[in-house]
């Protein structure tokens, strides 16, 4: 079976949200069908804007192959297949879902995830009543074409709970496992917490943004008498020493590099400037996800264009 890949780029350099927006039968018609003989097929958005307007039988060409490509998925036998959503900076799962095909072209050509209700028997888009949009920047199917990836932003909290993400329920928790009674219960108890602002509770959450919240909490914890306070508080308390820290770590990770002490000493003071740049941040008042947008923002421009819009 093909393994295949949809990818859609940005087409302007600003939010989706913001500036002039595409009309789908117009951005159907800048895809463009690719086979190099292999066996991956793509179908990419061109982010190009001085391209040339297609030809009526060429935006006819592209928009048909576009839907030969999803129709070659692997449906259920009730035309259905499960659609993630995927932060594009963080890694995060946000949800899942069942999408249509109809669903699938939705969210090529509209750039905001959308998937099929069934219980109301209807194209339901994230965010069209709370107003969280993710938006899309790229759909990957697996490798056996029976479930599809959207990757974009998250512009709210994802789960309907009000949570980031919906998998906040750990099974394998360090109390013992959660039986499958207990998961609504548990629901209810994240709900009641994330609305009452009683500490976030635990969720299924990729390295950067784990060590970020754990951060946060070592920020918040209570000074007790007589006891030393952590190494992250101490440094949150002292920014003349967090400011060191994090120069002496990114100078002792050059020297790794310039003194050829081998890659498991650079990963390990990598490792050391990443944590205490990252307590820097919280202590300037920032986010990591905020930092991460930034790097994405400029994959499409050169450094010497960054460096110059600077000043």
């Amino acid at each position: 079976y093909h393994t295949m890949a949809l990818f859609v780029r940005s087409l302007s350099s600003s939010p989706p949200s913001h500036g002039p927006r595409l009309r789908p039968s117009l951005l159907r018609s800048r895809c463009r069908f690719m086979s190099s003989g292999s066996s991956r097929w793509n179908v990419r958005v061109s982010s190009s804007s001085s391209s040339p307007s297609p030809s009526p039988s060429s935006s006819s060409s592209s928009s048909s192959s576009l839907e030969s490509v999803v129709s070659s998925l692997k449906w259920d036998e009730k035309g259905m297949l499960v659609a993630i959503a995927q932060d594009a900076d963080t890694g995060m799962i946000l949800m899942q879902a069942f999408a249509n095909k109809d669903a699938v072209m939705n969210t090529v050509t509209s750039r905001k995830a959308t998937w099929y209700s069934r219980s109301r028997d209807k194209l339901w888009i994230k965010g069209e009543e709370s107003g969280n949009f993710i938006e899309v920047t790229s759909v990957y199917a697996d490798c056996d074409g029976d479930s599809v990836i959207y990757l974009g932003k998250p512009r709210g909290p994802s789960c309907h709970t009000g949570a980031q993400t919906c998998y906040y329920t750990q099974l394998d928790g360090p109390d013992g496992a959660i039986a499958n009674n207990q998961v609504k219960e548990h629901k209810k108890d994240f709900a009641h917490t994330h609305e009452h602002g009683a500490g976030a509770a635990p969720t299924a959450t990729p390295t950067l943004l784990a060590l970020q919240r754990t951060i946060a909490d070592r920020a918040n914890e209570p000074v007790v008498e007589g006891t030393k306070p952590s190494w992250t508080r101490r440094l949150l308390s002292n920014h003349e020493l967090l400011c060191s820290k994090v120069r002496e770590e990114a100078d002792e990770l050059c020297q790794a590099l310039e003194k050829n002490e081998g890659v498991e000493r650079a990963t390990s003071e990598f490792g050391d400037v990443l944590y205490h740049s990252l307590v820097l941040l919280h202590a300037a008042g920032g986010d990591v996800n905020d930092a991460l947008a930034t790097l994405r923002a400029r994959f499409n421009q050169s450094g010497v264009e960054e460096k110059a819009s600077r000043k």
